[in-house]
């Protein structure tokens, strides 16, 4: 262990881009304290601490939300642009041609989303100004209704959310990591010793709670075991490429396919779509319409934290993502191509269509467990907590939630593979 880090820093260039990354995630976190002139922090944390949905909200924002910070909306707009723009993606055929075009193509999709991201952060730092205040015994911003008080702090806001996308942006450029997922991790990881702390807190007072207190911490460990061993599981597909020359032999390779082909970008959207009908709901419960008022209420009952509704929404918004990104993201035609190409085949396998149909099948078999799999340890802890409480045996604060460990694990194991390959490529630097 001690060998690695020595050689991690003994390797200039990735020492300067952990450092650098290191940097972007510290200035994050202080932008993340930096409150909005004019708010309520008081009736703010009251506010967040009885809410389950703000909080399941706050996973996106690093915590920002409970200081009310020039970042309250994290990268959550990014989110939902980057989430616009690969539907629009499937259905709009100038963008479909941008995806196909290689890494220019990837910057102009880039572009895209971030020019989208302003005008939903601008909107959307509006609705969770009055949703806050809608919820909160006293406003934590008075006079919204005034555009002189309001629109500064939609403007802070704003300039917060594209500040915080440009950190992710030059970490994931000269850092190590996808930035956006390195900044998301920073956030769940410093939840982590308060949630502790509270935990023991609620043991030490109450007996009944160290059960469930040391359960969890248990179900986490073995949580954490296991998406690791299931995010580096793969299938092989075995690969023959001929020879050159009379007595040359063929030449053997796989071609390898994961289970858990999208990591953890279908978690990402799911707590984004999840949270905004919820938090939508409470924003209408204090509208002067009847109807609306109606609306919100239904939104609410069917969105409970831990409900069954809830839960099967959740699993099934993961199961659904993860087979979007992996239709975008793994083209078996293009692989089935290239290999044909380079002079290969799948042993019994004709090349050509049916080689793209047989990588396919593969593909979907693979990402029905995936999928699966992800939906169903993102919803566990739910379960857990609800078995608890149906069961009296008492209810304590999760250490981290299913997609908490499922965004860790995924950009932990990222920045592994990103740091071997970094040594890699530091070995070949020798020898010029």
């Amino acid at each position: 262990m001690f060998s690695y880090l020595q050689q991690i820093w003994n390797s200039k260039d990735l020492r300067t881009k952990i450092l650098f990354t290191l940097g972007m995630i510290v200035l994050a976190r202080f932008l993340g304290h930096i409150t909005v002139p004019g708010a309520s922090m008081d009736a703010l944390q009251a506010m967040t601490s009885k809410n389950e949905l703000l909080q399941m909200f706050s996973l996106l924002t690093g915590g920002s939300m409970e200081n009310f910070s020039i970042i309250l909306m994290g990268i959550s707009p990014y989110i939902n642009a980057s989430i616009i723009i690969q539907l629009l993606t499937v259905i709009v055929p100038k963008l479909e041609t941008l995806s196909k075009e290689g890494e220019q193509g990837r910057r102009t999709l880039n572009a895209y989303t971030r020019w989208l991201t302003f005008p939903l952060a601008f909107f959307q730092s509006y609705g969770m100004i009055l949703l806050l205040n809608s919820q909160a015994q006293t406003p934590i911003v008075e006079n919204v209704t005034d555009p002189t008080v309001v629109l500064p702090i939609m403007l802070s806001i704003t300039a917060g959310s594209i500040l915080l996308v440009w950190l992710g942006e030059q970490i994931t450029e000269r850092g190590i990591g996808n930035g956006i997922s390195v900044l998301i991790f920073a956030g769940i990881v410093a939840g982590i010793p308060e949630m502790i702390g509270r935990g023991l807190f609620l043991a030490t007072e109450d007996e009944s709670k160290l059960i469930p207190f040391i359960t969890m911490l248990l179900v986490t460990v073995l949580l954490v075991a296991i998406v690791v061993l299931v995010n580096e599981a793969q299938r092989k597909i075995p690969i023959t490429y001929a020879g050159r020359g009379i007595r040359s032999k063929s030449d053997q390779s796989f071609l390898p396919i994961r289970i858990n082909q999208a990591g953890m970008i279908p978690i990402i959207f799911a707590i984004a779509l999840i949270s905004f009908p919820g938090l939508m709901s409470q924003f209408l419960l204090g509208a002067k319409s009847a109807w609306l008022r109606d609306v919100g209420t239904y939104m609410k009952d069917m969105l409970i934290p831990g409900s069954l509704t809830y839960i099967l929404i959740y699993f099934f918004l993961v199961f659904g993502f993860t087979y979007f990104y992996v239709s975008i993201t793994f083209k078996p035609e293009e692989i089935a191509e290239s290999i044909q190409k380079r002079g290969g085949y799948v042993p019994g396998i004709r090349p050509g269509k049916q080689t793209c149909e047989y990588i396919g099948d593969i593909s979907s078999k693979m990402t029905f467990f995936g999928a699966s799999f992800i939906g169903l340890i993102a919803v566990l802890p739910m379960i857990t907590q609800v078995f608890f409480e149906s069961s009296g045996i008492g209810s304590i604060p999760l250490l981290m939630t299913g997609s908490g460990i499922i965004i860790v694990v995924g950009v932990v194991l990222e920045l592994i593979r990103q740091v071997n390959a970094q040594f890699v490529m530091h070995d070949y630097q020798k020898f010029y």
